[in-house]
């Protein structure tokens, strides 16, 4: 007879292990196995493999559906999305507990019920629960309708039989299916329950969104193969004692996974945040040393984003370097450049660098901003509040040419800035007389720092 038998699973990386280790073997991430029980299958001997030979189509024979995505109401959702969410995809979103999924969900439903019909099916919340919170957001659609369970395979089958036209599972980590031993939230829980909602999305050809906690390193609770399940990973993002939220796509399968979505939390839930420049440059201080407005593209959208920079002498054997929303190994970069380059010496020096907004600044075009306002804080100079900047610093001390020139100009133009430093060689993309904001190209960081 078959026995049970207890295996140690990665939670990042899905490796399995006879026995415990501190580190992976696979990917090397410490104290992430976790004890499973595997229940031995007993082998079925009238078990035929199927023919799938007659279910073969060829490409030009698969007809194209003009209506494949539906609009949730939300712009910034749809611009995340891709255009709107796809029938017969697997939608996973994840956030901090309270950082506002539910609330996000819950505010689409009255849109998509005005011509859909949307499941909504919670496994932490009752039903009592869930109409108290959608009687505060205002939700009162005729097509919304809710379930309260958490077997995953009961919930599947409901899914399959009421066929809506939209499904929300709130959330994953509750579900669970019976004839796996495991408990709910676990690693093969989860895993296999996004697998089953996986095949019913594809078979129904019914959207269905997932909700999924995430752990204390930011990352979503369960094992990493439930993303490379899912067809788009959406993070909810933001800080808790700041009422702004930043919804971004590290995967999707039917759109680019560079745009972002910028919400606010109100009393009566999320609203969107159509210029987020404005709202990042909210409260600028005025004729301050050590801050700089830097322009960086968030997929086909320019955002500016104040950087602010404080040097002060250190009290350590040792400088301290801290920044927040910004790369602390760039940082560490274009502080060397400028010692070697400009020979502005920072090593007695405490540097803090922050990007105001909880906003964070991932491309290369924050460079010199970061330059500039780390400059104007050592100089105590304060730079124009009109003045704008963005380029890529090279470890020569050049300023490198970035892309979408004529897209930052313009948001900057629209912003009311009235000088924008740019890269040289970017100079030739663009036409001053088609603008109305003065264009000031530079090569080298000495003429970017002659504009303070």
């Amino acid at each position: 007879m078959a026995k049970s038998r207890v295996v140690y699973i990665c939670s990042k990386c899905g490796s399995e292990s006879s026995k415990w280790n501190g580190r992976c073997p696979s990917c090397g991430s410490w104290n992430t196995l976790e004890e499973e029980l595997i229940e031995a299958v007993k082998g079925n001997s009238s078990y035929t493999v199927p023919d799938l030979s007659d279910s073969i189509m060829e490409l030009a024979d698969i007809g194209e559906d003009s209506d494949v995505r539906y609009n949730t109401g939300i712009g910034e959702l749809d611009r995340v999305l891709g255009g709107g969410l796809v029938k017969g995809s697997l939608v996973l979103l994840g956030g901090e507990p309270g950082i506002g999924k539910s609330t996000l969900l819950l505010q689409i439903c009255q849109f998509l019920g005005e011509n859909h019909s949307v499941l909504y099916v919670s496994g932490e919340e009752s039903a009592r629960q869930l109409k108290l919170r959608a009687s505060r957001l205002g939700v009162d659609s005729e097509n919304l309708y809710i379930l309260t369970a958490t077997d995953a395979e009961a919930v599947a089958e409901t899914i399959a039989s009421s066929s809506p036209d939209i499904a929300i599972i709130d959330s994953v980590q509750t579900m669970s299916i019976g004839r796996i031993s495991s408990s709910p939230g676990s690693l093969t829980q989860v895993r296999e329950c996004s697998n089953l909602f996986m095949h019913t999305a594809k078979k129904q050809e019914i959207p269905i969104i997932i909700v999924g906690h995430v752990n204390k390193d930011g990352a979503i609770a369960g094992p990493k193969v439930m993303e490379h399940i899912v067809d788009a990973v959406l993070y909810f993002e933001g800080e808790r004692h700041q009422s702004y939220r930043l919804l971004r796509a590290v995967k999707n399968r039917f759109g680019s996974t560079n745009e972002i979505g910028v919400f606010e939390m109100l009393d009566k839930g999320l609203a969107e945040v159509e210029n987020p420049s404005q709202m990042l440059l909210s409260g600028r201080p005025v004729n301050v040393s050590g801050t700089c407005v830097a322009c960086v593209m968030e997929g086909s959208r320019p955002i500016l984003a104040e950087v602010q920079a404080l040097a002060a002498k250190t009290s350590y054997s040792a400088p301290r370097r801290m920044t927040t929303g910004f790369d602390f190994n760039r940082l560490s970069i274009i502080v060397a450049v400028l010692e070697k380059r400009l020979g502005i010496f920072m090593g007695s020096l405490d540097i803090y660098l922050n990007i105001v907004g909880g906003f964070r600044l991932d491309e290369p075009a924050a460079d010199l901003p970061v330059a500039m306002a780390l400059y104007s804080g050592i100089m105590d100079k304060p730079i124009d509040e009109k003045v704008i900047s963005f380029g890529e610093i090279g470890l020569g001390g050049e300023i490198r040419s970035v892309s979408h020139v004529s897209h930052r100009i313009r948001e900057a133009e629209r912003m009311g800035f009235t000088k924008v430093v740019i890269p040289k060689h970017n100079a030739s993309q663009v036409n001053p007389k088609d603008y109305d904001i003065e264009i000031i190209p530079v090569s080298t960081l000495k003429q970017a720092f002659a504009v303070v």
